[in-house]
């Protein structure tokens, strides 16, 4: 991966509740691409990523939603990673 993305795991109650829709949220650094991103989840993780949406937050930071495939269980990731 050749460039540098910070993956932090946002804590809010809209990331909680994007969790039981089986997608789990981070902000990541502002060059950082859908294609980095999905493959820093996968490798960190150990998941399979089907979609990655990206928003730009007001204050210049870039939120992601991440969104796993069916076979793997968002409630089970966030646990590990301390969001639940």
């Amino acid at each position: 991966m050749g460039m540098n993305v910070v993956l932090q795991p946002l804590i809010t109650e809209d990331s909680v509740r994007q969790v039981e829709k089986n997608k789990l949220t981070f902000v990541v650094s502002g060059k950082a691409n859908k294609r980095t991103i999905k493959e820093l989840v996968e490798s960190l993780y150990g998941v399979k990523v089907s979609k990655v949406n990206v928003c730009n937050t007001h204050k210049g930071k870039k939120k992601v939603y991440v969104t796993l495939a069916p076979e793997y269980v968002a409630d089970e990731v966030a646990g590990r990673i301390g969001i639940l």
